[in-house]
């Protein structure tokens, strides 16, 4: 059991948010507008990705909340609070400086979605590691194509990890997993008429 326990621990540090945003800030900046876009995804993930966990850490080191995973209600909602004012404050940077209307449009749908995962955790506990998975997986297997559904396979591990760390319930991991998806969905068709990006590469 405690090998188990201890996998399950290292699956959810490899699969937090912050590692996944990284990747598809990147992937997506590539996309829009090639070695430049990776720039302005890495600019993005500063806001993103970067910075919250940032925050986070400075958290747990000075006894604001217990671990990473930010467990209780009220510390998740100080947390959601500011990474809303992080992506808000990415988003307006890189509309001052003319980055591509995918990669805008995409940060301004995580505004979206970090304010819907808040509403929902002030009453139940949703799991948003495995929705920033799923919807992680499901733009990029809109943008690249469904071969990158595959991930998934990621998705379904991180949520064995968590319910087997008792965070969260089957019923919370599948929750953020089916909101993620349906978000990233959401982003995409907007941003196909939002910015007329052509097919996936």
């Amino acid at each position: 059991m405690g090998g188990r326990q201890a996998w399950a621990r290292r699956v959810t540090y490899w699969l937090e948010p912050k590692n996944w945003l990284l990747v598809t800030v990147v992937l997506i900046g590539w996309h829009a507008d090639g070695r430049a876009g990776i720039g302005w995804g890495l600019l993005a993930g500063l806001f993103t990705a970067v910075l919250p966990a940032a925050f986070i850490g400075f958290g747990v080191r000075h006894g604001m909340w217990g671990d990473r995973n930010v467990g209780a209600r009220r510390p998740r909602l100080i947390v959601l609070a500011f990474i809303t004012a992080s992506v808000a404050a990415g988003l307006f940077l890189l509309v001052v400086l003319g980055a591509p209307p995918m990669m805008t449009g995409y940060l301004a749908f995580m505004l979206g979605s970090v304010a819907v995962l808040a509403l929902v955790t002030v009453v139940w506990k949703i799991s948003i590691h495995c929705a920033v998975a799923s919807g992680s997986v499901a733009i990029l297997a809109f943008t690249y194509g469904p071969l990158v559904l595959r991930l998934y396979v990621l998705v379904a591990l991180l949520g064995w990890s968590r319910v087997t760390l008792k965070d969260h319930s089957v019923a919370q991991v599948v929750a953020g997993s089916v909101l993620g998806a349906a978000a990233a969905a959401l982003a995409y068709a907007a941003l196909v008429g939002w910015s007329g990006m052509g097919s996936a590469r």
